[in-house]
């Protein structure tokens, strides 16, 4: 017989864990799976030389834990992904949340009993093969991350290799030495652009190749003093109200006025403290700066001037400002001393709009119309995910009638803000599409979510039902109001991975709700205060 648990989460970063604790605080029973050795989910994964959040470390932690708001020292602005994982850890240990979850555990799937509203949910046995756990549960909780499903590209021949490759999603732990090396980094997003002046520190002649130019600006990082920590603590239940209600998920505010309602010299200046504040929040400057193609054009004008007096080379500078998409329509990067290291001698930029790759070849990377080879020790692939849905579609999810999730998701994905599919009763997906998530602060999105479902599940219970399920013109509605929020603004111009644009096959559909995470919560808030409008309340 199956185990009985009434809970399933899949996943142990942060939301999964703090779905754990909340799942407990309600009663419930809980059997958790993470494919990791470990706590920490996409921090787990991503070792790789530079990985670094973008959003300030004060306001990327929980805010359930009041008392660790205050115990917690950080000890820069923007924490690496060593820091990060210490804090989860601490988290995981301080809550007692491992003994949840089995690791080193994937879920290969998830069967609905329509009659009786339970799950089957089925793992590995822990080495990617059959044989693993069976459970049984009325609900079932996915925390599978948004990035967590690494994408290699089809170039030919990345097999015959001979030297050391890795991806930077999956990072090996012991770290990697690449002193004295000749290094290939294909991709020149996040990853890539957090792990090209590391490894240009160290190898031997390093060589970008680099399909598309991205916006990067400095993360302005500091060591956080005495002094700040306590000023920030001091402020923190203030910082937490303005992120809730904030575009974000951050407590920094647009500029009051539109872009060319401020003068010149109050523009410039508006702009100039994004530049210094660091990182993604640049994009939100202005109100209309992600609705307006001027407004765009002024904040894009202000970034490559400051760029360009990065960059000795006029030519190479060229290549590194984007000219096929608005700033922002991307998620900006957050970086330290990317631009600057095309200065040095031992970095070469290789342009795959120009020149693209033919093959991989045992000695390298062969480059097409006459580009020779590049000679390589190392191959670095910094080329990303399969966002949003990857690691969704690599599980079997079989709703009612014997319709997988993937099949319901064949034209992109479809939920009811982001919580609730039809045909899939008593499943929910933590900050995933249709919510937020990868547009703001994800664990205050986890946080959200799961409070949000916990309430739920509290109404359930007391009103003695068996379940919940989005209807199906709910979800209509909301898929219809995502895209029209989306295609209200700047985002759908670029072929970004929030389109599923990196993935051949892929349907082109913007993923996250565009419209903001104090706006999001409202919504939700007002769903459940109708009576959970949108859902029915299944008696069995």
């Amino acid at each position: 017989m199956p185990e009985q648990v009434d809970v399933v989460i899949v996943g142990a970063g942060f939301s999964g864990l703090y779905a754990a604790y909340r799942m407990r605080e309600l009663g419930l029973s809980v059997a958790g799976f993470e494919r990791g050795e470990d706590v920490g989910g996409v921090w787990y994964w991503n070792r790789y030389p530079g990985a670094r959040c973008d959003v300030e470390s004060v306001d990327y932690s929980y805010s359930f834990d009041k008392d660790l708001e205050q115990e917690w020292d950080w000890s820069e602005k923007y924490a690496t992904q060593p820091e990060i994982l210490r804090y989860v850890e601490h988290v995981a240990e301080r809550h007692d949340l491992r003994r949840h979850f089995t690791f080193g555990t994937s879920v290969v799937s998830a069967e609905l009993d329509e009659e009786r509203l339970r799950w089957t949910v089925r793992t590995d046995d822990g080495r990617g093969g059959h044989g693993g756990r069976t459970v049984e549960a009325r609900y079932v909780l996915f925390g599978v991350g948004c990035l967590s499903s690494t994408h290699l590209p089809e170039i030919e021949g990345i097999a015959d290799f001979a030297g050391a490759s890795y991806h930077t999603g999956e990072w090996p732990h012991e770290g990697v030495d690449f002193t004295g090396l000749r290094v290939g980094v294909i991709g020149t997003g996040s990853s890539g652009i957090q792990s090209i002046p590391e490894i240009a520190h160290q190898a031997a002649e390093l060589t970008v190749f680099q399909r598309s130019a991205n916006y990067s600006i400095p993360a302005g990082n500091k060591p956080l003093s005495d002094a700040d920590r306590a000023a920030q603590k001091a402020d923190y239940a203030e910082r937490r109200r303005l992120a809730r209600l904030s575009g974000g998920g951050s407590p920094h505010m647009a500029h009051p006025l539109k872009t060319f309602e401020a003068a010149p010299a109050e523009r410039r200046a508006a702009f100039e403290e994004r530049w210094e504040l660091g990182g993604v929040l640049y994009s939100k400057t202005f109100p209309d700066q992600l609705t307006d193609r001027a407004a765009n054009d002024e904040a894009r004008r202000f970034w490559e001037e400051k760029v360009r007096a990065e960059i000795t080379d006029p030519a190479v500078a060229e290549q590194l400002i984007p000219a096929d998409h608005p700033i922002g329509s991307k998620r900006i990067v957050t970086d330290d001393g990317y631009f600057a290291t095309y200065n040095r001698d031992n970095v070469r930029l290789v342009n795959l709009r120009a020149t693209p790759i033919e093959r991989v070849e045992a000695g390298g990377i062969r480059l097409a119309d006459g580009g020779g080879l590049v000679e390589l020790d190392v191959i670095v692939y910094a080329t990303g995910f399969d966002a949003m849905t990857g690691s969704l579609d690599r599980i079997s999810v079989t709703g009612r009638g014997g319709r997988t999730l993937k099949e319901a998701w064949a034209a992109g994905p479809r939920t009811y803000l982001g919580l609730g599919v039809d045909g899939f009763p008593n499943l929910f997906n933590l900050a995933g599409p249709g919510s937020p998530s990868v547009l703001a602060n994800m664990i205050l999105c986890g946080e959200q979510h799961t409070d949000w479902i916990a309430a739920l599940l509290t109404r359930l219970r007391e009103g003695g039902y068996a379940g919940v399920e989005a209807r199906a013109e709910a979800v209509d509605g909301w898929v219809a109001e995502c895209r029209e929020r989306a295609d209200g603004t700047l985002m759908t111009a670029a072929n970004s991975w929030y389109l599923g644009a990196n993935i051949p096959g892929k349907p082109r559909v913007f993923m996250p709700f565009v419209g903001g995470f104090g706006v999001y919560g409202d919504i939700i808030e007002k769903v459940a205060a109708d009576g959970y409008q949108g859902f029915e309340l299944l008696t069995g």
